[in-house]
């Protein structure tokens, strides 16, 4: 689905912006006046101009709680933190050494954190112990009513766990999951691990392929809530993007997951990469290091995509050349480890994913367990990756899908 930019990189980017104004994240004309005021395929421009929207809408939030308009307040916080983060720190990453990319991502993370304390009740900053140090984290509680609300009565509900993928921020889950789960009446917690948002840029931790040690830390704070607020038997968990091997892997070896939802799943991360990169998939093999790397240096040279997916890619797997890079991610398969999920799985695919084409059936064709397989269609408007611009007909399928699940527990 292209939109504005003809630039695929571009356009995918806005729209991922502009698809979260279901759920608060984004509002149509600040996106599409942003969009039209940047230079096609200039990452600066694109900095730039979010960033001025990002600061103006931060200001009017910042203006409305001063005068006591609380609700106001909070959805522009909401809408500065998608802009600060998806729209201008997004491609500084293609140059991992520049100072904004830490001070804008922050500044998304304080707009995030502004609007949490706007909701009654406060959304939970927490911090989950994980091997030494800990793993910035957020606690959401629904309401009777669906939404965070101010009743003291304590209700055991169902709680979702959500994980983002390759690049996104857990403050951006509260648009793609968080909002619709709540809704329906499930408590939820974020958080990002090794290789995510502001654990790999402030504490340089990169991602792990046995990412069951750290969806275990995830789980035991959890458990350690308030009985009264947790139902142990209902704990779901949905990974996005590359998250849907993220999440599958913790599922194979951790048994308290009632529930496993992959958006899209993957099955092998190299195999998704490798089939972008056949011209040289020989060298990859017989590690011939000047080739690969002069071949994909050269295509990053001329793709913005590109560029951006191999330099954040390097930084966020703690390697320091191409070679290296689709070397590491070959530790990320599930190929002998599906069988081993036993709980109920679902896999989600768009039909026209431009990052993990047929990884979702390749890993639901593999698995034993009670499954199922959802592919979105182009005339639904739900083709792209992680279904981007359909995000209210995502979240219906999936909450369906879950809902019926863990009514049998």
């Amino acid at each position: 689905m292209q939109l504005v930019f003809h630039s695929p990189s571009f356009s995918f980017q806005l729209l991922r912006i502009i698809g979260q104004t279901y759920y608060g994240g984004a509002d149509i004309g600040e996106c599409l006046s942003t969009a039209y005021s940047i230079k096609e395929g200039d990452i600066e421009s694109w900095y730039n101009e979010w960033l001025k929207t990002a600061d103006r809408i931060y200001k009017y939030a910042e203006d409305c709680l001063s005068k006591g308009h609380n609700i106001s307040a909070r959805e522009a916080y909401l809408r500065a933190t998608n802009y600060y983060q998806n729209g201008a720190a997004f491609y500084l990453d293609t140059n991992p050494s520049d100072p904004r990319i830490i001070s804008t991502w922050e500044k998304g993370v304080e707009s995030f954190r502004k609007a949490a304390q706007l909701f009654s009740p406060h959304v939970e900053t927490i911090e989950i112990p994980y091997d030494g140090t800990t793993l910035p984290g957020y606690f959401f509680k629904t309401g009777q009513d669906g939404y965070p609300n101010d009743s003291q009565k304590e209700v055991v509900r169902p709680t979702l766990i959500l994980s983002t993928g390759l690049d996104g921020g857990q403050e951006e889950l509260y648009f793609l999951g968080v909002a619709a789960a709540l809704k329906r009446e499930y408590n939820c917690l974020t958080f990002e691990g090794p290789g995510k948002g502001t654990v790999v840029r402030k504490q340089k931790l990169p991602f792990r392929p046995d990412w069951e040690k750290v969806v275990s830390s995830v789980i035991g704070l959890v458990l350690s809530r308030k009985q009264e607020e947790v139902d142990p038997q209902r704990i779901a968990l949905i990974g996005y993007s590359m998250g849907g091997y993220l999440a599958p892997r913790a599922a194979a070896f951790e048994d308290r997951i009632a529930a496993c939802i992959a958006d899209d799943g993957v099955l092998s991360i190299y195999d998704a990469w490798i089939s972008q990169l056949q011209s040289i998939r020989k060298d990859i093999e017989n590690r011939n290091a000047a080739v690969v790397n002069a071949v994909i240096n050269t295509i990053m040279n001329f793709d913005i995509g590109t560029k951006w997916k191999i330099t954040h890619s390097m930084s966020v797997f703690g390697a320091n050349s191409a070679l290296e890079l689709v070397e590491k991610v070959s530790e990320y398969s599930m190929y002998d480890i599906a069988d081993k999920i036993k709980c109920p799985t679902l896999l989600l695919a768009g039909e026209k994913d431009h990052s993990f084409t047929g990884q979702a059936k390749k890993l639901y064709d593999l698995l034993k367990c009670q499954k199922k397989y959802i592919l979105f269609r182009t005339e639904e408007g739900a083709e792209d990756h992680c279904h981007i611009a359909a995000l209210s007909l995502a979240n219906q399928r999936i909450f369906d899908w879950l809902d019926e699940i863990l009514a049998k527990r």
